[in-house]
């Protein structure tokens, strides 16, 4: 995906206040060995890159004043109320190291296992991503997870995913092995169970008249 910015020469709150007056959005660009450089980015085309799914976890081309590098998108501040981006940040990264990226997860294949199509279960995402190290080129836009095989009371851990070729868990996220998803047979209460609290006070009043 390709980003165009400009490079921004003044800064401080009431430079950050004007651009974004003007429907502009402050960001900046850091990271290799190169200095941190001050940029803005048109505020609309921003908006609606960041409600794209891949602008997050995406190589990005950045284009500052013509020239354009690899960047990843970092962090980005919102208003707490208006759909108003206010700040965002972008780091550049080389080909030859390895990034640290959380990536979403697409679950699959649910409605065809046999916990689901069999025994009524409900399957629920309990993380929606990963983060995952690998060099820039094999970065994926998502990752798959298969439910086929999901069982009821048992669950996808990150462990059981096929990572794409050139992709490897995170140290922290290895070692702890979190649960993706379960399955659980809903919980149905019979209709006498939620019968008979409403049944003791009428028993109890019977006795007051008698």
């Amino acid at each position: 995906m390709k980003v165009v910015a400009f490079e921004r020469s003044v800064q401080g709150t009431g430079a950050s206040r004007r651009l974004r007056n003007s429907g502009k959005t402050p960001g900046i660009i850091y990271g290799s060995k190169d200095p941190a450089v001050a940029i803005e980015l048109d505020h609309n085309a921003l908006f609606h890159a960041l409600r794209k799914e891949a602008f997050h976890s995406s190589i990005l081309d950045l284009e500052i004043d013509g020239k354009a590098q690899k960047v990843l998108l970092r962090d980005y501040q919102m208003h707490p109320f208006r759909p108003l981006v206010l700040h965002i940040d972008f780091q550049r990264v080389s080909a030859t190291e390895k990034v640290h990226m959380r990536v979403p997860l697409h679950f699959v294949n649910a409605e065809n296992s046999a916990a689901v199509k069999l025994q009524g279960a409900v399957v629920s995402h309990i993380t929606t991503e990963l983060e995952v190290s690998c060099l820039p080129a094999d970065l994926p836009e998502f990752i798959e997870v298969d439910l086929n095989a999901i069982e009821v009371g048992h669950g996808i851990h990150a462990k059981d995913v096929t990572l794409p070729k050139g992709v490897s868990l995170v140290l922290h996220v290895e070692q702890e092995n979190p649960v993706l998803a379960n399955a659980r047979i809903p919980t149905v209460k019979s209709a006498d169970t939620e019968a008979a609290p409403s049944a003791a006070p009428a028993a109890d009043a019977a006795k007051d008249k008698a």
